[in-house]
């Protein structure tokens, strides 16, 4: 069964505003979904490996070009389609984009069906490459979602019973948890096991953001709404429609704002900053905290209508040192995924290892493991307990061991005085020249 159209969607990126506004009009008369960037930045940020879209590029941009974008992209996912246009007659460039992964290139000027007819073949083919995956997922069942959520505790077997169970309940939710735990990965389970799987996850983390920006980010804005507001934007809540919208890190939106966002949960309606219009938005509201928000409440930093609004359905993760029996399993999985991805042997975890990782309190949780799993993997030999790890090469000559560790005690001096060379040099007891001759010995990334 084919996707329905409003759930499909199509990037457009070119520096050059007239073109953007043309090529958008041109698609917008027939029938297909824009949203339109004048460069590359924030492109990523709309795309996931379930984007149900496409994305048009020019090349020649400043800043991130469209080939180095088409990269970033063909990492997300391979099979999105990327199709190129340029005003520059390359035909080697061309040949080349057409290698590395581009699905089409169009050359300037170019009539405007040709574009639409490009981008219809582009999106038929996203189309049948997600209808293909989720008949996939359908047919291995629960195995998906035990495949990303990993562990045989109890705790987390009732974790991903609930999801299963919540999932096509179609009503907001609330997921607790530590910073590291996997709130985003259970947010994200939940939208996939639903009826909303085909539409889009939008993700926004509230903590990230100055207060001066969110509420545009959430609701949108006019051209002229503000200083520098000098085209329409569409805001989370809209891009979200059809789908599943995350505010994660729930509890640092400012408490002006969280007045707005009350009123959106009950009426379904966002109001774009510098309009007066109400847009209804069918949306699927999953909120993420690491904090108890009734405490929130109670210190008068956070409403306590909006709770109870985002309150309906809970779920707690657990953290990583309440299910010490997982991390094992979790371990290993990690290191072979890394292995595979950084073309290394896999290997076996050593029986010393897994002691000192069970015996470790994991602060950061399944992110800390993750990190930790990604350095042994690439030949680093683990060491974790009291608060603290040693890494070391697991081959190699004693010079080789000595260098690492140095390096290491070096970057770890550098962040603990926050990027200050000279704080650091004083630190370790070296001069200012011999640190820098180490630094360039040892390719760090410093912030002097």
């Amino acid at each position: 069964m084919a996707t329905a159209e409003p759930q499909q969607s199509i990037i457009l990126v070119d520096d050059e505003k007239h073109l953007r506004q043309a090529c958008t009009q041109a698609l917008e008369l027939a029938g297909l979904p824009v949203q339109s960037f004048p460069s590359a930045v924030g492109v990523l940020d709309e795309l996931s490996h379930d984007f149900p879209g496409i994305v048009v590029t020019d090349i020649r941009m400043p800043g991130i070009d469209g080939l180095e974008l088409m990269s970033e992209i063909l990492k997300l996912d391979e099979t999105i389609p990327v199709i190129l246009i340029s005003g520059h007659g390359d035909v080697p460039m061309a040949v080349q984009a057409m290698r590395d992964g581009a699905y089409d290139f169009i050359e300037k000027p170019f009539p405007s069906d040709m574009l639409v007819d490009a981008v219809r073949r582009a999106m038929e083919k996203r189309r049948l490459v997600l209808e293909n995956r989720r008949l996939r997922a359908e047919l291995e069942g629960g195995s998906n979602l035990q495949s990303k959520l990993l562990g045989t505790n109890p705790a987390i077997e009732q974790l991903r019973q609930q999801i299963l169970d919540l999932a096509s309940i179609d009503v907001d939710v609330l997921v607790n948890g530590e910073t590291g735990v996997g709130k985003d990965l259970v947010a994200r389970s939940l939208h996939e096991q639903g009826t909303r799987a085909t539409s889009r996850f939008v993700a926004i983390n509230c903590g990230s953001l100055p207060e001066s920006v969110i509420e545009s980010e959430l609701f949108g804005h006019e051209a002229g709404a503000f200083t520098g507001a000098t085209e329409r934007r569409i805001g989370k809540f809209e891009h979200a429609s059809g789908g599943t919208l995350f505010l994660d890190e729930i509890e640092n939106m400012p408490v002006e704002l969280q007045i707005k966002l009350l009123r959106v949960l009950q009426d379904r309606v966002v109001v774009r900053l510098g309009s007066n219009q109400e847009i209804p938005v069918d949306v699927r509201v999953i909120a993420a905290t690491k904090v108890d928000l009734l405490t929130e409440c109670a210190e008068g930093r956070f409403r306590e209508d909006l709770y109870y609004r985002l309150n309906v359905l809970n779920l707690q993760v657990p953290a990583l040192r309440d299910r010490r029996d997982d991390i094992p399993l979790l371990f290993q999985a990690f290191v072979n995924q890394n292995s595979v991805r950084h073309h290394k042997e896999p290997m076996q975890v050593s029986s010393d290892t897994i002691a000192s990782l069970v015996a470790h309190d994991w602060p950061g949780n399944v992110r800390e493991l993750q990190n930790v799993a990604t350095r042994y993997a690439i030949g680093l030999q683990v060491n974790v307990g009291a608060g603290t790890e040693t890494l070391m090469p697991q081959h190699g000559t004693l010079a080789d061991k000595v260098n690492a560790f140095e390096k290491q005690v070096i970057e770890s001096s550098i962040r603990e005085h926050e990027g200050s060379l000279k704080a650091t040099y004083e630190a370790l007891g070296v001069s200012r020249k011999t640190l820098y001759d180490k630094i360039q010995k040892h390719g760090i990334q410093s912030a002097g």
